[in-house]
């Protein structure tokens, strides 16, 4: 099925009022049109299959940041569409979604997909179509040199990175004894990987490792693999039977002793974590991409794009308390837009004779201060492996609520590059 979005140019009055107002005096300013066509974005959505539930918040991430562009000049004076098409989060699907965003569709790049086993089988066909492909994706298959040129990941930073940075802590805080589990798949594999890498490389031992498939309903058979000796429990699972494992890891566990447990708040990504059955996890840690519960150091930028995306201070709809969302993830969809129209615009994209000046004008940028096309926080972009390093947030659940107790330096995360696309022919 597809969709298409556009955004309207509103009146002056309209821009600004209510929450207008205040994202223009974050630094935009009221729009004046060209007479030109739009300049139209293909999003890979995954509205169905296991990352259905990601899929759901990036679209309404990626329509919040399409009004605050167009209520603030489009790109080069041009107004922006987005199509959406949904890939199904099926590799193969995938492919077929880019195909047809790029040849039916003509949109002028394409950006959002998340699962990496999506992103690698979609990918080549980007390449050998020769359109921009931005994805949103966390995977070490960008930067470790498995794609191509027209591949780029500058909205979000990769596991490698947020594994490397707070290995350390892990093992200052809560152990050197670590058992994993995590889903069998690319992105799994690279937790697996890089996470035991770092361990060692800290003086700790992965004594298990747990690989789950992805689309597991029940994981009763695989909790009893855990070693008795673990001191620290490394959890990471997607899919729609997240809330399952944490609920059955507390049942296996009990009111007994545990080991200390730190998660992937992917385990919890659109699950309310004062849901019946996890007040075990009260005192336990996750990784954040960025804090779901609205912190008491949050940012003017980050109270905004809260606002502007409708989710309220504990990360749920603001028109319903159930409806939790994957705020650690959905701002790569937002931050990506507006690298869109920074590169477009650095570029004078002008249409799709232009792709490669735009690849070009990405691989160019490095600082990305904090600001509302930045919610999250400074990020320094690697031209040559097309990957954005960032801060990474560790959670401590308290009070049934997430607070953060530290916060990664972007050196922590920064790792020796193992491509150059840049020496790559388009």
């Amino acid at each position: 099925m597809t969709q298409k979005l556009i955004g309207v140019a509103p009146s002056r009055r309209a821009v600004l009022k209510g929450a207008g107002a205040g994202l223009l005096a974050a630094g935009f300013a009221a729009p004046v049109w060209a007479q030109a066509a739009p300049v139209k974005l293909g999003f890979q959505l995954h509205r169905t299959g296991i990352g259905a539930a990601y899929g759901r918040w990036y679209e309404r991430t990626a329509q919040a940041a399409l009004k605050v562009v167009n209520d603030a000049g489009g790109i080069n004076g041009r107004p922006v569409e987005i199509v959406f098409e949904d890939d199904g989060t099926d590799p193969k699907r995938g492919a077929e979604v880019v195909e047809k965003l790029t040849s039916q569709h003509n949109c002028d790049l394409i950006f959002g997909p998340l699962f990496s086993h999506v992103v690698i089988g979609s990918a080549p066909r980007a390449g050998e179509l020769k359109v921009p492909y931005l994805v949103c994706s966390e995977g070490f298959h960008v930067a470790g040199g498995m794609l191509n040129r027209w591949t780029m990941q500058p909205g979000i930073t990769d596991v490698r990175a947020q594994v490397s940075s707070m290995a350390p802590w892990v093992l200052a805080n809560l152990g050197k004894k670590v058992t994993m589990v995590f889903p069998d798949y690319a992105f799994g594999h690279d937790h697996r990987d890089f996470f035991t890498a770092a361990v060692e490389a800290g003086g700790g031992e992965v004594i298990a490792q747990i690989a789950v498939p992805p689309t597991e309903t029940s994981f009763t058979r695989y909790l009893p693999q855990i070693p008795r000796e673990t001191e620290v429990l490394y959890h990471v699972m997607v899919g729609p039977a997240v809330l399952t494992f944490v609920k059955e890891l507390g049942e296996f566990y009990g009111t007994g002793a545990k080991p200390q447990i730190f998660g992937f708040i992917d385990s919890l990504e659109a699950v309310d974590i004062a849901s019946p059955g996890l007040e075990f996890l009260e005192g336990t840690h996750f990784w954040e991409g960025h804090c779901r519960a609205q912190q008491a150091d949050a940012s003017e930028h980050e109270i905004a794009y809260r606002a502007a995306v409708g989710v309220d201070a504990n990360g749920a709809s603001v028109s319903d308390a159930k409806d939790v969302s994957t705020y650690a993830h959905m701002f790569s969809v937002w931050e990506t837009l507006h690298i869109i129209k920074a590169g477009m615009e650095a570029s004078r994209y002008q249409g799709t004779a232009d792709r490669q000046k735009f690849v070009e004008a990405v691989e160019a940028m490095t600082d990305m201060p904090e600001s509302l096309a930045h919610v999250q926080g400074d990020k320094v972009f690697n031209g040559k492996t097309h990957q954005v390093f960032g801060h990474q947030f560790i959670s401590k659940v308290e009070g049934g609520k997430l607070v953060k107790v530290h916060t990664t330096s972007i050196e922590d995360s920064m790792y020796a590059d193992a491509v150059d696309y840049t020496t790559q022919s388009f």
